[in-house]
This record gives C-alpha cells, sequence and structure tokens, in this order.
C-alpha cells in the first residue's frame, strides 16, 4: 500500500443497479478521492444476504451490476481497488475474533441496527447476521486499516462501534488495530421521483446509471412538480419540486434555474418545459456514463477479472492484518 497517503474503505451492497442518489451521495467523491487517497471498494456481497439469504441469485448477478457502474462512473482500477467482500475469508476470521468484544445488547442498542430492523421489520426473529453485521464492517474497516471511511449520518453509529471494537481489543492485547474517522457527505440526499422519501429501489422512484436515453425521459417526464400547477400561466410552487430540487443539484448553470425558479413562481412557465430542460441536462451528465457502462458490459469477463484482481490485493493486505491480529491474541501457533 501506499504509505504516504489516507486509506479509505468504502462500499455497497449488490442488491440492484445502483442509481443517482448512489452518485450524489458517494459515486462523485470516490472518483475524486481515489487521486489523494488509497482507496478500496468493496462490493459487500455478504451483507447483502444478511437480509437476502433466501435469493441469492439477486446477490450473485448484481455484483457484476454494480461494478459495471464503479467503472462507468470512472473509477480507475489502477488507482482504486476494487474487490468482493466474500473473496477475502480473512473477513471472516476478523469478525469472529471481534464479536468476542461486543454484547448482543449493545449491537441492539445501536441506532442504525435499531433503525434498518424498523424498516424491514424485523423482531425477536432477526437474522443473526444482520443484528451483527456492524462488526463484519468493523472487520472490512480496520483490515485494511482505513483511517477515512465516507458515510452518510445514518452511518455513523456503526463508525463509533468501529472504534469502540479497536479501542477494546488495543486495550486487551496491544496496539494492532487503528481508528477511523468518517467522511460525511457534502451532498443533500437525493429524493427519489415521486418526492416523498429517499430514492430507493425498494419504493421504486429512481433512476439508475445504467437507464437508457427512453427510460430516462419516462422517468424526467413523470416526476412529482407542483399539484396546484395546473394551467401555465398559474403560479407555482418550488419547495417540493421534485425538478427544481434535482436541476439544483445537477445543473451547472445557475443563472438560467435561478430564472427559470422566478418564471415558474410568477407564472408563465409549464412543467413540462421545465422537465425537459431537466433531460438535456441529466443526458448531458449521464449519457457518458451510459456508454461507458454499456462498453464496459460487452466484455463482462475483463469486468470480472479486475474484480478478481482486486481481490487478490484486497487478500494480501486483509491477511497480513489477521496474522497480527492472530498474534496479538496468541492462537498463531505455526
Amino acid at each position: 500500500m501506499t504509505q504516504n497517503k489516507p486509506i479509505i474503505l468504502t462500499g455497497d451492497r449488490p442488491t440492484g443497479q445502483l442509481h443517482l442518489g448512489h452518485y450524489v451521495g458517494s459515486l462523485e467523491n470516490r472518483v475524486r478521492l481515489q487521486d489523494s487517497h488509497e482507496q478500496f471498494i468493496m462490493i459487500a456481497d455478504m451483507q447483502a444476504l444478511t437480509d437476502n439469504a433466501d435469493n441469492p441469485d439477486k446477490v450473485r448477478s448484481n455484483v457484476i451490476e454494480v461494478a459495471l457502474d464503479y467503472l462507468a462512473v470512472g473509477l480507475d482500477p489502477s488507482k482504486t481497488t476494487l474487490f468482493i467482500q466474500s473473496a477475502i475469508p480473512e473477513l471472516n476470521e476478523l469478525t469472529m475474533f471481534y464479536l468476542n468484544l461486543v454484547s448482543v445488547a449493545r449491537l441492539q442498542r445501536n441506532p442504525t441496527v435499531k433503525s434498518e430492523m424498523q424498516q424491514k421489520g424485523y423482531g425477536a426473529e432477526v437474522p443473526a447476521g444482520f443484528l451483527m453485521y456492524p462488526v463484519s464492517q468493523a472487520a472490512d474497516i480496520t483490515a485494511f486499516k482505513a483511517t477515512v471511511v465516507p458515510v452518510g449520518e445514518d452511518q455513523l453509529p456503526v463508525i463509533e462501534q468501529t472504534n469502540e471494537i479497536v479501542r477494546k481489543f488495543n486495550n486487551i492485547y496491544g496496539d494492532v488495530l487503528v481508528e477511523t474517522k468518517a467522511l460525511l457527505s457534502t451532498n443533500a440526499r437525493l429524493a427519489g421521483l415521486d418526492g416523498k422519501a429517499k430514492m430507493s429501489k425498494s419504493l421504486g422512484n429512481c433512476i439508475y446509471l445504467g437507464d437508457d436515453a427512453d427510460t430516462l425521459k419516462k422517468k424526467v417526464m413523470s416526476m412529482f412538480t407542483d399539484p396546484e400547477h395546473i394551467r401555465v400561466e398559474d403560479p407555482g410552487k418550488i419547495e417540493g419540486n421534485m425538478v427544481f430540487a434535482y436541476l439544483d443539484i445537477f445543473a451547472t448553470d445557475k443563472a438560467v434555474v435561478a430564472e427559470m425558479k422566478a418564471h415558474y413562481q410568477r407564472g408563465g412557465l409549464g412543467d413540462m418545459k421545465v422537465k425537459r430542460y431537466l433531460l438535456e441536462v441529466l443526458e448531458a451528465k449521464f449519457g457518458p456514463i451510459r456508454e461507458r457502462r454499456a462498453e464496459f458490459a460487452q466484455d463482462k469477463a475483463a469486468v470480472m477479472e479486475i474484480l478478481r484482481q482486486g481481490s487478490l490485493k484486497a487478500k494480501a493486505v486483509a491477511a497480513q492484518t489477521l496474522y497480527e491480529v492472530r498474534k496479538a491474541i496468541g492462537v498463531e501457533y505455526f
């Protein structure tokens, strides 16, 4: 590893293609950070199985889809190590060691776990793998001695729990593991097309990076605006209007957006005209990404080879950390 650079560990669960919410929340930053950091990006297939154990085909098939999205947005395998979580068995062994350092009660108190359990309707029958996934994430982070982990605010409790495990381990066995810091995204969470919640596959309100031009057009034209803006001449509301919310994020010409907002609010500007402008903005930004994705998709074997090579590199790094952990505990017998 490059010792003079901060080390980043981040990743995504392969439960579907990545969407514009992922792009705004993390992908754009990862492309930027790969020039200044030693970056490991994990396709977290084992974590995805914690609530998809009955549908492994979904997880397996989406590994390549997520990899295509990564490459399409500009993540460079010569700068960023892309790897598959399940290809690194050392992560499982680290997880087992760490499980001895955290109680079930502490996991149940984790706000992130509690919130996600409520969202999925889990009670006492929560899968054990789901309950302990913050420990698995601690293994992912510490295996690479990551000093920085880009996260949203909802994941801060996981970072806190990782550092608790690090401190407890080092207190018992000596200084081996490294505490990490959260790097919060400066971008606001992208709402869904319906304006009612964050962009989410389960809610069916996403624009995916791989959507073709026709699909993108249909989705933009169906976006939530101002339900009271019936006639073109009627004054319209900006607040809660998803078309303007997306323009605020993706449009580069802020003066044009400001004029459109003023025109819309005083009346005389129709929703379709605003949507057509947003479509132009999104097509200009994501059309090239879609085209690159399609090019990479023509040779999926080459994409899998990128993941294989990245996983080999990641495995070597994780194996060194595991050796140090085993030696500190005193179970490195041979």
